[in-house]
């Protein structure tokens, strides 16, 4: 563990080289398989150093969105060019950027306070992501008018593990998912439906600049409160997508936490968001498609025939329930 850590501190200081930087009170932060963070200081200035996992094309895409971003206004860090004036570094086959360090708290989005000023933030990033055009070379990410093939997708591996489950009787987990997944296949034909008989293909019918840019992994530990304001972190994931998908995954993990249909808490959620912008109320219709859709049912079960640690049935019953139940309600918002 002593040698890792040496490890990890000589090599942020050779990528620092590249900046010209000779770095006071270097710490490494986080290390989780490839994504690795390092905290500094340079002539009285925090920042952060961070290791990426994805290829350079990817890279291109996601850290010149952070740049655009920052210079239409954006509360996100600033990214700092090497001392050739590059953004991302190359480093022994290993990408590497810069960043400024924001010095607050993480939001929790539990708490109703930050949950609005997040949302808040997070309506002002989508905003100010509109416009972006990446460079030549990038590696596109866009989700834009995929979302009936990937409920087509999440379906058909949903019954080919059908199959191979009813294979292996025997099995709790297999056992308490062959039993479960019918009503979810029911839910995800009449979701397609929906989704196809939306207006969802004329949302999509746009050009790439003028579609935001979703974060997709929006929620507390992505998102800083500073003196500053909400300020958005870690956008490796960004894709041109509907707005909407960001708030789909904030509220269907708040109602799956606290077990909460609420449509009153959805809207509430809503106007959070709209203090920056407003919904139309054909984005508001495809909102409600996409929560329908028992993602979470599927995240959970996706692996479940290679994984080598057991899901109970208990566990897979509940979330069958959940699905269900968030189904039932949601056909009657709107």
């Amino acid at each position: 563990m002593e040698n890792d850590l040496t490890n990890y501190l000589e090599l942020g200081r050779k990528v620092l080289l590249e900046y010209n930087i000779s770095p006071q009170n270097l710490q490494t932060i986080q290390s989780k398989g490839l994504k690795t963070l390092w905290k500094f200081t340079y002539k009285g200035t925090t920042l952060c150093l961070k290791r990426l996992k994805h290829s350079f094309e990817e890279a291109l895409f996601s850290v010149n969105a952070q740049i655009y971003i920052l210079n239409n206004g954006g509360n996100v860090p600033k990214i700092y060019p090497n001392s050739k004036g590059n953004s991302i570094t190359q480093y022994n086959g290993q990408l590497f950027v810069l960043y400024s360090w924001i010095h607050g708290r993480d939001m929790n989005l539990e708490n109703p306070k930050d949950l609005a000023l997040a949302l808040q933030a997070l309506s002002k990033f989508h905003i100010d992501s509109i416009g972006y055009e990446p460079p030549i070379d990038a590696k596109i990410s866009s989700k834009l008018g995929n979302w009936p093939n990937q409920y087509e997708s999440m379906k058909n591996r949903m019954l080919k593990l059908k199959e191979l489950c009813s294979q292996t009787p025997n099995n709790p987990s297999y056992f308490g998912y062959v039993n479960q997944i019918d009503p979810i296949i029911e839910i995800c034909n009449e979701t397609i439906n929906l989704i196809n008989n939306s207006p969802y293909r004329s949302l999509c019918s746009i050009d790439q600049k003028e579609s935001c840019l979703c974060h997709q992994d929006f929620g507390t530990g992505n998102v800083m409160l500073s003196k500053e304001g909400a300020t958005v972190i870690d956008l490796d994931g960004v894709t041109y997508d509907l707005k909407v998908k960001d708030l789909r995954k904030i509220i269907g993990k708040r109602m799956m936490k606290f077990n909460d249909y609420s449509i009153k808490n959805i809207e509430d959620i809503l106007k959070y968001y709209e203090t920056n912008t407003t919904l139309t109320p054909e984005q508001k219709k495809v909102l409600k498609i996409d929560l329908m859709f028992p993602h979470w049912f599927f995240g959970l079960v996706k692996t479940l025939h290679k994984n080598p640690k057991p899901i109970g049935s208990d566990k897979i019953s509940a979330t069958s329930k959940f699905e269900q139940n968030k189904f039932s309600i949601l056909r009657r918002w709107l």
